[in-house]
């Protein structure tokens, strides 16, 4: 497993002067929250800059994975307190460690596109039949949202087509370039933007968030940030400080794009500021909590349900699954 990538210089040093309401929240050097590469990651990055003025709530280790099972032992073992992950994979690990595991917001919407290259044969959901789509993330959203549009739409995932799922996007893009002429696949922003940036004969033939809303009348949901429970109970004051800074980071991700796609660029979660400043538009993130984080992700968790229980972990997570403020 490779090490995980700080995602800043400045994390590697202690501020020399740290707000006393920091000092009352952290119980340890810092907040250990992980993401992954992409935009789930790129509502977090403000937090950096934030830290650095003085007007965060806390200190932060913010760590960058490439794939969200490189998270996964981590956080369950308590060597991390938050993360980023895909919406389904916290419904699972919430079943796998008896309510270990809570949601605390959602952080992406629907960020998923159908890209084609050097040809025009997809205009609809039901040209993809017959044809081997790239794809990655399996066992996370994209393979479920997938799986779930072709159903809708008639084809059979397992034999109406064939699906080649690889660990990262960047190896979905990289196969793309190399050699297939009528190669099909989903990518999520910003790795679209990335690969139409490098390839001009490459186009996005469908928005899988307006699939989505033509076949079911919830939110569709990338990523959700989760927090160990042991940890939550025994820190809602940092919690909360949390997902106040988390709001001015979004906020910031979504209004300032220069600075937070330069961000991106330096922290390693997008390659170049020009392909996160392009992306970001596209990217939904958004920072949903409380009811409004229940309903949606509820809504949204209950369709993967209804289409298959493996994709929550066998059940619907509970109440608790949601976390709230005493």
């Amino acid at each position: 497993m490779q090490l995980p990538a700080k995602l800043s210089p400045r994390l590697l040093r202690k501020k020399a002067a740290s707000s006393e309401e920091a000092k009352e929240l952290s119980t340890t050097d810092a907040l250990r929250i992980a993401g992954l590469k992409g935009p789930t990651t790129m509502g977090l990055v403000n937090l950096l800059s934030m830290e650095e003025d003085d007007t965060a709530s806390m200190d932060y280790d913010l760590q960058l994975y490439g794939a969200a099972d490189e998270i996964v032992p981590k956080l369950i073992k308590g060597e991390l307190d938050m993360a980023a992950i895909p919406a389904n994979l916290a419904a699972t690990l919430y079943q796998k460690t008896n309510g270990g595991i809570q949601v605390m917001a959602v952080n992406t919407l629907g960020v998923l596109y159908v890209v084609e290259k050097g040809g025009d044969t997809i205009q609809s959901m039901a040209d993809l039949a017959g044809r081997t789509i790239l794809s990655t993330g399996k066992g996370t959203t994209p393979e479920y949202v997938l799986r779930y549009l072709l159903n809708a739409n008639g084809i059979d995932p397992d034999k109406d087509v064939t699906i080649e799922y690889y660990s990262e996007a960047t190896e979905v893009t990289a196969q793309m370039a190399a050699a297939r002429k009528d190669a099909i696949a989903v990518l999520p922003q910003p790795y679209v933007t990335a690969a139409q940036m490098k390839d001009s004969g490459l186009r996005v033939v469908l928005d899988l968030t307006r699939e989505w809303n033509k076949v079911c009348d919830t939110q569709l949901i990338t990523g959700v940030t989760v927090v160990r429970t042991e940890y939550a109970k025994q820190n809602p004051d940092v919690i909360a400080a949390f997902l106040t800074d988390y709001q001015k980071s979004v906020k910031a991700a979504n209004e300032d794009i220069d600075g937070t796609a330069a961000l991106c660029e330096e922290v390693g979660v997008v390659a170049k500021a020009a392909i996160a400043k392009k992306a970001l538009p596209n990217c939904n993130i958004v920072c949903l909590t409380g009811d409004e984080l229940k309903t949606n992700a509820s809504a949204y968790l209950q369709v993967l349900f209804d289409a298959d229980p493996k994709a929550v972990g066998g059940a619907m997570p509970g109440d608790d699954f949601y976390w709230t403020a005493e």
